[in-house]
This record gives structure tokens, sequence and C-alpha cells, in this order.
């Protein structure tokens, strides 16, 4: 998994268009942008996550024997369009928005400039890769916001689709805010935390739960987290994991850190109930870490309950993002070029979401400059320019009468979109996923309150500005009649 060829995780018709592009002659540079229409769980903003990835996907990005000799085998592809691909590489530019941002919908994540055939074919996995990473990165966001700042842990390896999923689903949710996680493959590839306890099996494995604990406590004197929920909680569990303490405390060996973890029941009980024994038995500084099934909803209730829990481990609902399993990131075509100059490409629908923003563009995000909160972003053509020492109005490109003036001097702005390859060339190193997360947590402290909270957000502006407006609505325009037609329904 440190390095893959993953040139044919691709969908066939990528390829079967290629020689279509290839047979015609028709290799001309275009711009395709990736993006999403609707921000997952609910959420009023998402994470960019999975960079990194379509970093590396791109630099191994080639056609090796093996792959040939497949294709041919197909009895789809002419010798030809074999020679082609047999020295393909990629030669054209990405921008795009650096992991761990705040996003949201219509606005490219990943803009490809490049000759068609190339910009096709990468389409399937930059999708794959970008989609399944801001998924979970923006859950463990929502995850961790809910926990407020105790720490979250990411258990779900066991049952992530695959592992892949599980291993790439765990850097994101680092990304997102989570402190760790139980998946080693993903802790040594990404240099991250790797953090758990002990199952049931180990209590179980033990004559009696009491020396179980002790055993334990043995093996790992600096960190005691004990699972206390395998007979009894309550009249078993932390009676016994309170007694090995006292042991480790009498014996001047005490650990480093030490606590307890809840993995069934009703957890606001069971924690109020285990922290007044602790605490009566001089354990005050003892955590209590819980888990079981939890996601950001039933978090917010634990806290809103007054439990006594300071860890979290957040396993199925958090590395499959359970309550939304799909991010719906679209790769749609923005331009061609004909004759030096980018012609702007649009597509129609009868749903106004799904009308793509044609041209060259770029995003800036705009803050106010007393807070430092986001005030709107704004899609605009790339050879636009924009002073915050100039008063900015901004619209709803669908309710255009809705609109904000900024007065000079009481914004700043900042363009999201970054070059990643040019001429073929990587030209950007990704940070470590450690320091991904730091940005990631400054990036979300730059949303208000009203955008993160977990049911029904306020929504973000994002506006078009006056020119990509009307080069839009004159595209829109200009169309045949006939293709603008109303249906019922």
């Amino acid at each position: 998994m440190t390095e893959q060829n993953l040139t044919l995780l691709t969908d066939f018709y990528e390829l079967t268009m290629m020689q279509g592009y290839f047979k015609n002659q028709t290799n001309d540079t275009v711009i395709f942008d990736a993006f999403y229409r609707e921000n997952p769980s609910g959420s009023g903003y998402a994470i960019c996550c999975g960079l990194d990835q379509v970093i590396d996907y791109i630099k191994n990005l080639h056609f090796g024997p093996e792959d040939i000799a497949y294709l041919r085998s197909l009895h789809m592809f002419d010798e030809d369009f074999l020679a082609y691909l047999a020295d393909f590489r990629f030669t054209g530019d990405i921008y795009a928005i650096p992991e761990g941002t705040v996003v949201f919908p219509m606005e490219p994540l990943v803009k490809v400039i490049a000759p068609i055939m190339e910009a096709q074919l990468v389409e399937t996995a930059i999708l794959n890769i970008v989609n399944h990473q801001s998924l979970i990165a923006t859950k463990a966001s929502r995850v961790c916001y809910a926990a407020r700042g105790e720490g979250v842990m990411e258990f779900g390896l066991r049952r992530a689709q695959g592992p892949d999923a599980g291993t790439y689903g765990a850097r994101a949710a680092v990304i997102g805010g989570c402190i760790g996680t139980s998946n080693v493959l993903c802790a040594k590839q990404f240099d991250v935390p790797p953090l758990g306890t002990h199952a049931h099996s180990w209590i179980m494995s033990f004559e009696d739960e009491l020396t179980a604990f002790r055993k334990y406590a043995e093996l790992y004197p600096t960190n005691t987290t004990l699972l206390v929920d395998t007979y009894d909680t309550l009249r078993s569990g932390v009676p016994n994991a309170i007694q090995v303490f006292t042991e480790l405390r009498d014996s001047g060996r005490m650990p480093e850190k030490y606590g307890i973890r809840l993995d069934s029941g009703d957890l606001s009980y069971l924690s109020k109930k285990a922290r007044k024994m602790l605490d009566d038995a001089g354990f005050q500084d003892a955590s209590i870490c819980a888990s079981s099934d939890l996601d950001e909803y039933l978090i917010d209730s634990l806290k809103t309950q007054g439990a006594k829990i300071n860890s979290w481990g957040v396993g199925t609902n958090l590395i499959t993002s359970k309550d939304c399993p799909a991010f719906g990131g679209v790769y749609k075509l923005a331009a061609v070029k004909k004759n030096g100059q980018f012609i702007p490409k649009i597509k129609l629908s009868e749903n106004q979401w799904k009308i793509t923003n044609p041209g060259n563009k770029t995003v800036y995000r705009i803050y106010e400059k007393e807070s430092g909160k986001i005030k709107a972003d704004l899609i605009a053509l790339v050879e636009e320019q924009y002073s915050p020492e100039n008063p900015l109005l901004l619209f709803d490109p669908i309710a255009t009468w809705k609109k904000t003036y900024l007065r000079a001097g009481t914004y700043t702005m900042r363009e999201l979109l970054v070059p990643i390859f040019l001429n073929g060339e990587c030209v950007y190193t990704s940070p470590s996923v450690m320091e991904i997360r730091d940005y990631c947590g400054k990036e979300l402290n730059t949303l208000w309150d009203e955008t993160r909270r977990l049911i029904n957000p306020h929504d973000v502006y994002v506006d078009l500005s006056n020119e990509l407006y009307h080069m839009k609505h004159q595209l829109l325009d200009s169309m045949n009649a006939g293709h603008g037609e109303r249906t019922r329904g």
C-alpha cells in the first residue's frame, strides 16, 4: 500500500473514450473540475482530503506490460492505441485545495488542465480518492466537535469496507481531528499515534477479572486503561479496577495515564456512577473512556446528559460514515482550448444545482477582518483581480437579489487553489498527516459556530463573480431554445 500503480483503477468508458479521441486525432487541452454538490451528513461544510494519495497516483501513472496485455485480451483496443498507452505519462497541470481545508459545495477541489486523453483517464481515481477521504475527514470533524475538545480515537478498522478503506479512512479521520487510530498499518505508514487498550477476551482468558487487570497493569505500567464491562461494570469491573489502582498507588507505581473504558450499557448512567466510585477512592484524575457504536449525535447527547466521559473511541459509524456513505463528488468538463484560448463549456440540467460553472476558475475565501471568520467563498475566473482595499459586492447566484456589500478594509481574501503539478512535474510537497491535522483545526476555527452545529447548520455562501455569472448565463441563453424547453414533473 505504500506505492501502487493504480493506472487501471478507472472506469472502462474512460479507456474507450480515450481510444475514440486517439482515433479522431482529438487531444485538445481541456479543463476538468472535481467538485461536490451537497455537504455530507447534514453538515454545514466539508473537509478536503486525499490530495497526497492523488499525487502518488499521478506520479505512478503508467501502463505496464501486464496492463497492455490485459487490454489487448479484451479485443476492444487497436494496436496503435495500445502503443500510445505503453508510453503514456501525465503531462498536464493540476491545481487543488490543500488537504484539511474547509470547503463548500460547487467549488473546485481539484482542477485538471491537460490533453483530453490524460484528463479523461484520471477522472475515476481522483474522485475515488478524494470522495472517500473527504467524507471520512468531514465525519471525523463532526464527531470531534461533539466531543468538545476531548480526545477521540479512531477504532473502526474491523468494520471498514476493506483494508484500503480502513487505512486511508483512518488517515482521513486523524486529519479531521482524531488524536490517533487503532490501525497499526495506518499509524506506521502515516506516522500517527497508535492507540488502544485490550479486549474482553483478555479478561476472559484469565481465571478472574482482578488477575487480568493486574497482569495488564504489570505489562503497561505507564498507561493502564482497564475495560470494566466484561462481567458487571459497577459490581465487578470498576471495583476491581479501583483495587488495582490502589495497589499501584500504595507500591509507588502509579501510571502516568490510567483509567477505565466502558463499552456497553447506559454510558451516561454508568460513567456517572463510575466517576463517583473512582473519586471516592481518591482517583479523581482517572480517565473514563467510552466506546460502543458512538457517533456525533450520541456523543452530543451524552455530553448534554452530563456523562462523566473524557475520552472517546469511535469505530463503525465513523470509518463508514454510516449515515451518509458517499460524498458525491463529480468531475465535469469546464473548458476546451482552441487556437490558444479556453472556450468555456457548460452542462445543462433540469436541476439548477446540476448546471455546471464554465471556464477556467479559481476560488477565493473571504474572511471578516475583525473576527477572522469566513464571510463567503467566491468562485471567479482566473484572470480576475481582487484587492481587499476595494469594496466588494457579492450576490447569490440563484437568488440574485440577495446581496452582501463588503466595505474596503473590512475583509481579507485568500486564493484556495494551489499548483500541484505543472507540465507533468509535481511542484507541491505534502505536509505530514499530523501537520495537516493541525492546519485542519485552524481551518475549522474560521467557521462560525452556527455553521458547525450538528443539526440545521447555517450555510456558508458560495458566490460567483460578476464576470463568471454573466459568462454562465450567456452560455445558457445561447443554447438552442429546444434545449431549454420545460418538461412536466
